[in-house]
């Protein structure tokens, strides 16, 4: 008996048909994307794999998806679970845009005990050399392999099985966007066999300390990117805005220029919690004396889209800096 994995579609170009087989840019324009539904019959390979059926979910450009859309996805999950006790994973559609924030936010608030694997295209369905239909079946595979349980949020793509926490998308248009700096993939999905090489250690679902049920809104948290001659006009603007929480997106290895820092500083004083990252996509940040006397937290490793997320989720259980450190080292 084939393993059974839940589709849910939500858009994004892995569901988008073009105008034509080359129409592989501006294929947004013609304004047609399939349901789950639809997307599973254009690629039928994938019941070759596993019994999938669709689960219809709203169509969106993924640049438009944000806590109303994650926690509906969170509550479609856990109902498929609730339906499906034989159910061996979920798999979600999604625009390559936002991909890695979605799949990040989701595992960190995911309470289901199956795998679930996050799952894009760089080209639409309809054109020549789609990566859209591989990249499904793929996705499918991870789902329904047994070692992927306990390895949280996965993203697919490319054959490439990542880790939600790390994945990035680092290229506008080639089919090897989706990189995890500093450690690599997880494994890969092959045509013979799902081949895993190593596991993240990094907290995860569906064993996490945040509950979303209850809420109707993230605490607010902006990210104040750094450039040369920046002067604290968009971090002052952050706080005007009511913002609870700050990222630093700065300087590698990690800090502000004057003109940030100081308005950084005046926000901490103002007890908005802010978070020094980098702009440079890679490395941990330091906590060294400087952010220390300025009362900076720090994100570890997390790009700033990613820390922006954590940051809104651990303001929701603490507001103490103790207990933010404690969380972004855990998480």
């Amino acid at each position: 008996m084939k393993p059974k994995v839940a589709f849910i579609g939500t858009g994004g170009t892995i569901s988008s048909i073009g105008k034509g087989p080359l129409d592989i840019l501006d294929y947004g324009a013609n304004g047609v994307m399939l349901h789950a539904a639809e997307l599973l019959a254009k690629f039928p390979e994938v019941q070759e794999v596993a019994e999938v059926f669709p689960v219809r979910f709203r169509n969106v450009p993924s640049y438009e998806i944000f806590f109303a859309d994650w926690k509906a996805l969170a509550e479609t999950c856990a109902s498929l679970v609730q339906e499906h006790p034989d159910l061996a994973g979920i798999v979600i559609g999604h625009g390559t845009a936002s991909l890695e924030e979605t799949a990040y936010f989701l595992n960190l608030t995911l309470k289901v005990p199956v795998p679930v694997v996050i799952v894009g295209s760089q080209r639409p369905a309809s054109a020549l050399s789609s990566d859209a239909g591989m990249n499904l079946v793929n996705a499918v595979k991870v789902a329904a392999c047994p070692e992927a349980r306990g390895m949280g949020v996965l993203v697919l793509l490319n054959d490439e099985i990542q880790s939600a926490r790390e994945v990035t998308k680092t290229s506008t248009f080639r089919l090897q966007t989706f990189r995890s700096p500093d450690f690599g993939v997880l494994g890969h999905a092959d045509g013979d066999r799902v081949a895993f090489y190593r596991a993240p250690v990094r907290r995860r679902m569906p064993d996490t300390e945040f509950d979303i049920a209850g809420l109707n809104a993230l605490p607010r948290v902006d990210i104040a990117y750094a450039y040369t001659g920046s002067d604290g006009a968009a971090v002052r603007a952050f706080v005007a805005a009511g913002a609870k929480g700050i990222i630093s997106a700065g300087f590698a290895p990690g800090f502000a220029g004057s003109g940030d820092g100081e308005a950084l500083r005046e926000a901490v004083a103002k007890g908005i919690t802010v978070i020094q990252c980098t702009r440079a996509g890679s490395g941990r940040t330091f906590r060294g004396t400087r952010l220390r006397d300025w009362g900076f937290l720090v994100a570890d490793n997390l790009n700033p889209q990613k820390a922006r997320l954590l940051l809104a989720l651990a303001l929701t259980v603490t507001s103490d800096p103790a207990g933010i450190e404690r969380i972004f080292a855990t998480y």
